[in-house]
């Protein structure tokens, strides 16, 4: 081969090692700094801290790498998503940051496959969120007399967004009031969330067909880059 031909043949190649996209993006989690201690996570990811969209995609871990399971379009709080740990009740933000799953519920029975611990939602089934109960952020059926229903959601009313959904671990273990109550993972309802993470029926079904306790799922809520971002928790 005559030189000039070599010397064209190695600038191609050089050309094509370093075009965007020609090695193989690492996947988000492995860019994470914590992902729960699990083999399971769902990433929920938006684009800047004031969007109100963005996307949920569900990971397993097997033989020490992380792989895509699934991915859906995804709608977050109204205003955007803030810093768990300094988030305020009734503010319509979804709160970023890596929570456990504590279990599912919904209207309608669990899809086929479904493994995690789902409650099925009743006539007297609320979650309360009123900060002066001994029941805030918790399930309750009936509702409790310290509990006020203004203050809190009658989950059976919320069709079609709680007709599937897993409880996000945001201010569960040990509730700080006013930090804020009722935040989940569900199904679109007509546009942005309270502050909860939403995504299309047919996602959170396969999600809850794909979730198992025993590999210890999460989620990672956070955006791209930032205070907020995703890759920190």
């Amino acid at each position: 081969m005559r030189p000039g031909v070599v010397t064209l043949a190695s600038t191609a190649v050089l050309l094509l090692a370093a075009a965007p996209g020609a090695a193989e993006e690492v996947p988000l989690p492995e860019r994470m700094a914590d992902t729960g201690g699990g083999t399971q996570l769902i990433t929920a990811e938006a684009p800047t801290a004031d969007a109100t969209s963005g996307t949920v995609t569900w990971w397993d871990r097997r033989g020490g790498r992380w792989s895509k399971a699934g991915s859906a379009t995804a709608r977050f709080g109204a205003n955007g998503l803030v810093e768990g740990v300094i988030r305020k009740q009734g503010t319509n933000t979804t709160p970023a940051g890596l929570y456990g799953l504590p279990y599912a519920f919904g209207i309608k029975a669990a899809p086929a496959g479904t493994r995690a611990l789902y409650r099925p939602v009743h006539q007297g089934s609320w979650w309360c969120q009123d900060d002066g109960s001994a029941s805030y952020n918790r399930w309750t059926e009936p509702l409790p007399a310290d509990c006020r229903a203004s203050e809190s959601e009658h989950l059976i009313t919320f069709d079609p967004q709680y007709a599937y959904a897993l409880v996000i671990g945001f201010n569960y273990d040990k509730p700080v009031r006013g930090r804020g109550a009722g935040i989940f993972l569900h199904v679109n309802g007509k546009g942005a969330t309270a502050g909860c993470v939403s995504v299309p029926l047919d996602a959170m079904r396969r999600i809850l067909q794909w979730a198992d306790p025993a590999h210890s799922p999460h989620i990672a809520i956070g955006t791209s880059s930032g205070a907020t971002g995703i890759t920190r928790y």
